[in-house]
């Protein structure tokens, strides 16, 4: 099933065809481009509509990408197959095309998932670096065998060029020796019959002894080559065939490659061609500035759908100058099939007739068309085109016999293709959906009796809704205006005319029928308004009343697109009021969250100070000698933290007042982190972190426990979850004398654990009064002594300390404190 040739050339796609050929890059697909016809497999066309959008999406990308220098070399390598030998060019050409095919071979399979249609044809591209590198070694870019072809052609060369040499040496010695100079009749060298030869003149022939090759048309000069470089011509000639067979060896064998693989490279030059065909109809459709249709699937005999199947926006006919063509926008299905377009002559009727079925036929054969998204188009298994050059009212017979033998054979042909079977009967799945068709007429039922012809308009337009075609059709008769109005699935559409101009506007109307405005443009180019008169006295009353209607509508409809287009206006101008005050807006929200963070930042780092503050506190509550001196400092810097603690509190609550932001992620526990001990059921101060065995030590009141890390939380300060610090009271109560032993074992620990553990202990002995301490480390390799050594002599507790000596050795430490 095929689109007929007859409607290809009255919609001109041949025309479009030829412009599409000047976009490809060689001959092959360019007789693609040329033979390019639409499909009627849903399929083919969807894949062929892939294949362009991938192509221009890859040109967008890649604007400079090509084929390459590839060129038409089917026929060469045919006839290399039939054993024919071919010369340098054509195998240089042949390499070309084959190194053009592997260097974009290449560059598609770098291609993403945007791509799989191109990404596949690169991969068909057949691969011959072989043959490649073969030919480009023996034959150059100029076509000629290099040296490099073979070792005996180099060797033949080099002879030639010696044997040359010497030829051309004995010879100048002759023409310029004393004894020859008389004879000559000029000192040069010349070549007849493939030798060279000198000038003799005729009266000193003997005095030359040689061969006569020839003579000059007076007789006056003798070509006679010396007998003594006869021997030097004949090595020179003999070399000269043997380089010539070798030459014609080189080709040989290069043919017989070429002949074994015809198969594969005519399968490259095919591809190309695809590839090619689809780089130019991506070039098209950039210069046409067109874009991808949706193509669905539709059938007549589908349930009905809200959406009309076949729906152009901003429709351009592509063979019309793009200054001057009008889009239109035109739709079929939904709630009509048929589209009859009334109007005057030269108002763009048969344009937007041949706009229709030229882009449903772009469409198909895989072209994007000239409009704006979302059109959508159908794949029509027939479309028919029955399209005339406008005719006078004298037209023939013949003209009206000649319209109603298209139409019948339209119709006869649809007929028959909706009473077949679109599957075998014994198929499982029976397909019974109806053909879609797209039919098209110009003037139908012109070229006759207007009564005749109208009625005979109104049947065929009832035939072509039994059928469930799409059609349009343009006419001139003012009782299909009416049938359209009143017949369900039929609508009217006109085309424009501007009365004050007298000059087309070609802009198309759905729903409203066009009107002929004879009278109108005859007054206004000035006839006699008494004969404007008599001529309205003559038409019926009726179809005055129906022309008045139809001026009525149109005004009606004009004040209605004017409205629209006032309200467009204001709901763009609102638009773009919402977009800036949303623009503000978000900048204005922008700037607070600036401002509350760097608040936020700040009260941060006063917190900080705070908690580093209270840490020094406690520290030097624990380690430093008290006094009531101290006492009394500590009490006034506790007020003091408190004050300010409370003043950044306030300061961050009015902060984040305005827009409190969400809590922030609970940091990892660190020391100095109230916590409670879920073991114990109490809350204390982590001391200290290890890390390794993720425990920690804490201070509960008066001792000191280790525990799991995962056993702590911390403990909340207030019950909203605020930052909130909880004071000590005013007097201050010292924790009672911890009781420590005077050893402490070390052994087995690691080095990372001693220096915390052993500050915790060497401050607790100090609390309990104790004066000398026994701490136990073992010998070992004895890093853990250097590292307890070292603690003992940076800390500020430690007065001295000395080895174990008999009370164990270099595996204890006795350290003395400093007094109290």
């Amino acid at each position: 099933m095929s689109i007929p040739e007859t409607s290809l050339h009255t919609l001109e796609f041949d025309a479009v065809r030829d412009r599409l050929a000047h976009y490809t890059a060689f001959s092959a697909s360019r007789e693609l481009a040329l033979s390019l016809t639409p499909s009627t497999d849903l399929d083919e066309v969807r894949r062929r509509q892939a294949l362009t959008a991938e192509a221009r999406l890859l040109l967008e990308e890649w604007p400079d990408l090509t084929i390459g220098g590839a060129r038409d070399v089917r026929r060469s390598a045919h006839h290399a197959a039939r054993g024919g030998m071919l010369d340098g060019t054509t195998l240089r050409d042949i390499a070309a095309t084959l190194r053009s095919a592997a260097t974009l071979r290449q560059r598609l399979s770098r291609l993403d998932d945007r791509f799989p249609n191109l990404r596949d044809l690169g991969y068909t591209l057949p691969a011959l670096p072989h043959l490649i590198e073969a030919i480009e070694q023996a034959i150059g870019d100029d076509g000629q065998v290099l040296d490099s072809a073979s070792p005996t052609l180099a060797r033949l060369r080099h002879e030639v060029r010696v044997a040359f040499n010497r030829l051309q040496e004995r010879l100048q010695s002759m023409i310029h020796s004393s004894t020859l100079a008389a004879a000559l009749q000029e000192p040069i060298i010349t070549v007849r019959n493939g030798r060279y030869v000198i000038p003799v003149k005729a009266s000193h022939r003997r005095e030359v002894r040689g061969l006569v090759h020839d003579q000059s048309g007076s007789g006056a000069t003798l070509y006679i080559e010396p007998l003594a470089i006869v021997e030097l011509n004949n090595r020179w000639r003999e070399l000269q065939s043997a380089e010539a067979e070798e030459v014609q060896r080189i080709l040989g064998t290069l043919s017989e490659q070429v002949g074994g693989t015809v198969s594969a490279i005519v399968s490259t030059v095919n591809t190309l061609a695809t590839l090619d065909l689809a780089f130019a109809l991506a070039r098209y459709a950039i210069a046409t500035r067109s874009t991808a249709p949706e193509i669905v699937d539709w059938r007549p005999n589908d349930p009905p759908s809200p959406e009309p199947p076949l729906r152009l926006i901003r429709a351009r006919h592509p063979l019309l100058p793009p200054d001057k063509v009008v889009p239109i926008d035109l739709w079929l299905g939904g709630t009509f099939s048929i589209l009859l377009i009334t109007g005057p002559n030269t108002g763009g009727k048969t344009v937007a007739l041949k706009t229709t079925g030229l882009l449903a036929l772009m469409a198909q054969a895989g072209m994007q068309i000239p409009a704006d998204q979302p059109s959508r188009l159908p794949v029509f298994q027939y479309i028919f085109a029955d399209i005339g050059d406008e005719q006078s009212i004298e037209q023939s017979l013949s003209t009206f016999s000649s319209h109603m033998a298209n139409i019948i054979r339209v119709l006869q042909t649809l007929t028959e293709a909706q009473s077949l079977p679109s599957a075998p009967a014994d198929q499982a799945l029976f397909d019974d959906r109806r053909p879609a068709a797209l039919v098209l007429f110009d003037e139908l039922g012109a070229g006759t009796d207007p009564v005749e012809g109208s009625a005979l308009a109104r049947a065929i337009i009832g035939r072509l809704l039994e059928l469930g075609v799409l059609a349009v059709a343009t006419t001139h008769y003012p009782e299909l205006k009416a049938f359209a109005y009143a017949t369900p699935g039929v609508e009217n559409a006109s085309v424009e005319f501007d009365i004050e101009t007298l000059a087309p506007t070609y802009r198309l109307s759905i729903g409203v029928p066009g009107r002929s405005n004879a009278l109108a443009i005859a007054a206004r180019l000035g006839l006699d308004p008494a004969l404007i008169e008599q001529a309205r006295s003559f038409i019926d009353r009726n179809e005055a009343q129906v022309e008045d209607l139809l001026a009525g509508i149109q005004r009606e409809r004009a004040a209605a697109a004017e409205e629209l287009r006032r309200a467009e206006e204001l709901r763009a101008d609102a638009e773009k009021y919402r977009d800036r005050l949303a623009a503000e807006q978000q900048a204005f929200a922008a700037e607070r969250e600036v401002a509350l963070a760097a608040a936020r930042q700040e009260i941060e780092t006063e917190l900080r100070e705070v908690r580093q503050q209270l840490r020094r506190l406690r520290e030097e509550y624990r380690s430093v000698s008290i006094s009531r001196q101290w006492l009394e400092e500590a009490e006034k810097r506790l007020v003091a933290t408190a004050e300010q603690a409370q003043q950044a509190t306030e300061r961050l609550q009015r902060q984040m007042a305005p827009s409190a932001p969400p809590p922030p992620a609970e940091r990892p526990l660190q020391v100095g982190d109230t916590v409670h001990v879920a073991s114990v059921g109490l809350n204390g101060e982590i001391m200290a972190i290890d890390t390794d065995d993720e425990t920690a030590t804490v201070q509960v009141g008066g001792f000191r426990l280790t525990v799991k890390c995962s056993e702590l939380k911390r403990a909340k300060t207030a019950d909203n979850g605020e930052h909130r610090f909880t004071l000590p009271e005013r007097q201050v109560n010292l924790p009672s004398m911890p009781d420590v032993s005077m050893t402490f074992d070390m052994r087995g620990w690691r080095v990372s654990e001693v220096s915390g553990q052993l500050d915790r202990y060497l401050n607790d002995a100090y609390l309990a009064g104790l004066h000398q301490v026994r701490l136990i480390h073992g010998k070992g390799t004895g890093a853990l002594r250097q590292v307890v050594r070292d603690v003992l002599a940076s800390h500020p507790l430690v007065a001295s300390f000395t080895g174990g000596g008999r009370d164990g050795g270099d595996g204890v430490t006795i350290a003395t404190l400093v007094d109290r």
